[in-house]
């Protein structure tokens, strides 16, 4: 059984689908597709910018979903389907590639969304008020009890269960880093504060909800064609208006990767196909499930190897 998950934010590097598009027409027509929707040559910017333009994050999120749905439509060009897996899931805004691989929202519709969730999450708190720390070596239960009694009068959350021993905090930066100084008196192998703009998945993103929550409301969602295993639940979702739900509670709610990875393991999955731009949830993968096969799917060579 397989299941096709698909990257977040941090996987992006300049060049990310650029052969996927010279090699596959229905590739290129999705960057021409996500240019044509947001008014501007993302492409450019994905291609020929600069790493620090393409990490603002209003570019990055809408980037990366574009080179993941990109590498799906060259699958689909070798015969493979959305609907030849089980299950799909996302991390984060890669949820919402999953959602479009898997024909619940409109690639423009996607690609509008993912603009508006960058842009609202980049403006929803100021640079240097937020931070995020990942800590590495402590499982989740004792990371949420560490950001709770780090939190004091501000904001902590445990905001990503990555895989067993990683776990990323997000809140106010003092808050964080107090947590981040505990968890290595816990006995946390290291704590590393993150190079993010704002602190994601957190109380602390309550205005970019409220953004997304109108923004949803006016985009049609249908059911998709496999399951999604849902961010904030850990557990399949296809009704739309769950989906909807869901998405706004994704923005202030942890990101259950761990569990989610777990559900569809014990569910049957022996194969994860990472879609889109670097491998960094092959590696999550590999640690929550050691049993399962991980495959990369970000090039025409990856596609070529999966075709035999």
């Amino acid at each position: 059984m397989r299941a096709f998950v698909f990257p977040g934010q941090g996987a992006q590097t300049i060049g990310m689908g650029r052969a996927l598009a010279d090699a596959y027409p229905a590739a290129r027509a999705v960057f021409e597709e996500v240019d044509e929707a947001l008014g501007e040559k993302l492409s450019a910017v994905i291609w020929d910018g600069d790493i620090e333009t393409l990490t603002l994050t209003r570019n990055a999120q809408p980037a990366l979903m574009a080179t993941s749905v990109a590498a799906m439509r060259a699958l689909e060009a070798e015969g493979f389907a959305v609907t030849d897996a089980a299950f799909v899931a996302g991390h984060s805004l890669g949820e919402y590639s999953a959602l479009c691989a898997a024909g619940a929202i409109s690639l423009s519709d996607t690609a509008r969304l993912l603009c508006i969730r960058g842009t609202a999450m980049q403006e929803a708190v100021p640079v240097g008020v937020g931070a995020m720390a990942a800590i590495l070596g402590l499982d989740f239960a004792t990371v949420d009890e560490i950001a709770r009694e780090a939190a004091g009068d501000e904001v902590c959350q445990a905001a990503n269960d990555n895989d067993p021993a990683q776990v990323v905090i997000s809140g106010h930066k003092a808050a964080v880093e107090r947590a981040a100084a505990l968890a290595k008196e816990r006995g946390a192998k290291r704590a590393l504060m993150l190079p993010v703009s704002a602190p994601f998945h957190c109380a602390l993103m309550q205005p970019a909800a409220t953004v997304m929550a109108d923004a949803l409301a006016g985009v049609d969602i249908h059911e998709p064609a496999v399951p999604l295993i849902a961010n904030v639940r850990a557990e399949p979702v296809t009704m739309p208006g769950a989906i909807r739900q869901f998405l706004v509670e994704q923005v202030t709610g942890s990101v259950r990767w761990r569990e989610s990875v777990q559900f569809m393991a014990d569910q049957g999955v022996t194969e994860f196909w990472e879609i889109g731009a670097g491998k960094a949830l092959s590696g999550m993968i590999k640690r929550i499930a050691p049993g399962v096969e991980t495959k990369a799917v970000g090039t025409p060579e990856d596609v070529a190897a999966l075709r035999g």
